[in-house]
């Protein structure tokens, strides 16, 4: 039997070989379990035999010793980017810190603050992240905000073509829009619409996606980008295309006030009664974050089929929470789970999310960490129509997350699931192995230097904030925009 380090990184094992560990997430016919000093068989991309260990025949064997192997997560709101939500933690309000732009941005002309360089790399470093995080199956997304207007083609085959390489499995498509919110001179809000560059931008994503149609790794998505930068025409238009396409649709919704009050004074209603009334909800739609979804907006999700993208960590940040999973699950809304922010940790975001929704219940049994585990693997799965992923099951992709519960921070011990949640962080990620592939391990990812990549991934988001007076509503300076926690020492102060 070999150790963890023979297991050989950037490559799928020939022939029939198993993993061996303390804990396996087993999905049988009667369900999910837990297999204690169990072993799993995989062959290609597929997984052939899950058992006790020494009961099952493989002609390699990897030892990993106390650790909890488990499916990879799939993350339907995944971080593909240097995130510019971190600048809105402390700095607030958007509209006031270039979160909007100004419209003397919009009359002088957006231009892309990244070169195509940048915008390939950002996105290779983010799935690299998210390897490092046990996410194997991910829908990425990004801001728009410092984009000239929406994603390009180009830099999505760029993304193709990453994934395919680190081995990252991705429902990808550039994002789109019809228009966004500008600040006028006065400092009020409103919206502006330029609804032939919608048109434009969903066929260079009807494009992609048809050559990217019957890939394994890479499945198309199309994906507009917020619903308040949307008009009904893109919209009906997105849906017809996604069922020739029969791909998901992503639109961010019910996730802030600016959207609610944007949209009402628009539509007169919320965002899902419209998407109701112009025929746009289905069991096609993913929509994070619903944190604003009222009780009968909830409800026209749960008909329709619509599954609420749930991402804790991003809405606790901007002071907000699902009210709640306990409640969302319980009236039949399908829920999956999503990180949309930096860090990518799916474990921190089970665990942001299971206090949120005790804490908004005021009930300690309203949810359990079984609850968040399954809708960070087969709801996810599920929404994207797989069966064979999210999942540990005989014939199932080998998708597969390794944690390791002898991490030091991790004591004293229980259930593993729970133990993994209460240690609440991705960190504990041993491996990560994808269609079989071992694309991660030990915080190492197959051909890519993450050192080098950390550097150059702070150097080029400081590059960026430097260029944030130039949208922001009054242009001040840096140093007004993002002022420090505490003041900086100067020249001649002393301790």
């Amino acid at each position: 039997m070999s150790g963890f380090a023979d297991l050989p990184l950037g490559q799928q094992p020939k022939g029939r070989w198993s993993l061996k560990g303390r804990w396996i997430v087993a999905d049988t016919e009667a369900g999910r379990h837990l297999l204690t000093d169990g072993e799993i068989v995989i062959e290609g991309d597929r997984i052939l035999e899950i058992g006790k260990a020494g009961e099952v025949s493989a002609e390699a064997s990897f030892d990993l010793g106390d650790v909890l192997i488990a499916p990879g997560f799939v993350d339907l709101d995944a971080l593909s980017d240097l995130d510019t939500t971190l600048l809105g933690f402390d700095y607030h309000p958007g509209a006031r810190k270039g979160r909007v732009w100004p419209r003397s941005y919009v009359e002088r002309g957006p231009y892309e603050m990244y070169s195509p360089e940048e915008l390939e790399f950002q996105k290779r470093y983010a799935f690299a992240q998210l390897l490092c995080n046990g996410i194997t199956t991910a829908a990425p997304i990004a801001s728009l905000f410092y984009r000239e207007w929406g994603e390009t083609v180009t830099e999505f085959e760029a993304a193709a073509v990453a994934a395919k390489e680190l081995g990252l499995r991705v429902w990808l498509g550039p994002a789109y829009r019809s228009g966004g919110m500008v600040v006028e001179e006065d400092g009020t809000l409103s919206a502006d619409f330029d609804e032939a560059r919608g048109y434009e931008g969903l066929a260079d994503a009807i494009s992609f996606a048809e050559r990217w149609q019957g890939d394994d790794l890479v499945r198309p998505m199309l994906a507009p980008d917020r619903v308040e930068t949307c008009t009904k025409h893109l919209l009906r238009r997105t849906m017809q295309a996604a069922d020739s396409l029969d791909c998901p649709v992503r639109l961010h919704m019910a996730q802030g006030q600016m959207e609610v009050d944007t949209v009402q004074r628009l539509h007169g209603m919320t965002a899902p009664a419209w998407l109701n009334e112009i025929g746009c909800l289905n069991a096609r739609l993913l929509a994070p974050h619903a944190t604003n979804a009222t009780d009968d907006d909830l409800a026209l999700y749960r008909d329709a089929g619509v599954t609420v993208v749930h991402c804790p960590l991003v809405a606790g940040r901007h002071g907000g929470a699902l009210q709640s999973f306990a409640k969302l699950r319980d009236m039949g809304v399908r829920l999956a789970m999503g990180t949309d922010t930096a860090p990518p940790d799916m474990v921190l975001n089970m665990a942001i999310g299971m206090a949120a929704c005790r804490i908004v219940e005021n009930d300690i049994a309203s949810c359990s960490a079984a609850n968040f585990f399954d809708a960070a693997t087969t709801a996810g799965a599920d929404a994207l129509g797989r069966d064979d992923i999210g999942r540990l099951r005989v014939g199932g992709k080998a998708d597969i997350a390794v944690f390791d519960m002898a991490d030091q921070a991790m004591a004293p011990a229980i259930d593993p699931i729970q133990t993994l949640i209460l240690g609440a962080t991705g960190r504990v990620t041993r491996a990560t192995i994808v269609d079989g592939r071992l694309s991660m391990r030990d915080g190492q990812v197959a051909g890519f230097d993450m050192a080098t990549a950390r550097a150059r991934a702070q150097r080029q988001f400081d590059d960026l904030v430097a260029k944030y007076p130039d949208r922001t509503w009054g242009h001040p300076p840096v140093s007004e925009i993002f002022p420090p926690s505490y003041p900086y020492l100067t020249g001649g102060n002393h301790v």
